[in-house]
C-alpha cells in the first residue's frame, strides 16, 4: 500500500503487515498515522496480500455502485474505519470489478460484510449495518 506524507508529499510504501500501525515518512521522518478510511481493493493479488499479512482483523465491505443499500451504508463503513483505526483494517471490494472475490466468500447479496481474522472468516453478515454493528462484528472476531 502507498501512503503519501502530509508534510513533504513523498510516497511511502507500507507493507500489509503494518497498515494498522503509525509509521514515519522515509524522506522527512514525519509521523504517518494509519489510514482512517476504507481501502479500495483493486485486484485479487492486493487482496490476498492483505489477508495473508494483516496482523489485525480485516472488515471487508462487499458492495457495488448500482446498489442503493450499499450507497446508504458507505458513510457507516467510513465511520467504522475511523473508529477501528489501529485495531482493524477496513477494505471495500466492488463485486462488479472483482466477482471472483465475492464468489470466494459466497457473497450472494450486497452489502455483505466479512471479517477475516488469522486468514480465516471469523464473521459474515449480509445487509446494511450501522457503525456500532460493524464495530461489534469486528470486536466479536477479535474476542474469538
Amino acid at each position: 500500500m502507498l501512503r503519501t506524507c502530509p508534510s513533504c508529499a513523498a510516497v511511502n510504501r507500507i507493507p500489509a503487515a503494518h497498515l494498522h500501525e503509525a509509521g514515519r515518512c522515509g524522506r522527512c521522518k514525519t509521523a504517518l498515522p494509519p489510514t482512517t478510511k476504507p481501502i479500495e481493493v483493486h485486484d485479487a493479488r492486493m487482496f490476498d496480500d492483505l489477508v495473508a499479512n494483516a496482523k489485525v482483523p480485516i472488515l471487508i465491505d462487499f458492495w457495488a455502485a448500482w446498489c442503493g443499500p450499499c450507497k446508504m451504508v458507505a458513510p457507516e463503513v467510513d465511520r467504522a474505519a475511523a473508529e477501528l483505526v489501529g485495531r482493524a483494517i477496513v477494505l471495500k471490494v466492488d463485486t462488479e470489478r472483482l466477482p471472483e472475490l465475492a464468489a470466494r466468500y459466497k457473497v450472494q447479496s450486497i452489502p455483505n460484510f466479512v471479517v477475516i481474522r488469522d486468514r480465516a472468516v471469523a464473521n459474515q453478515q449480509p445487509g446494511a449495518m450501522r457503525v456500532r454493528d460493524l464495530v461489534q462484528l469486528v470486536q466479536g472476531a477479535r474476542a474469538a
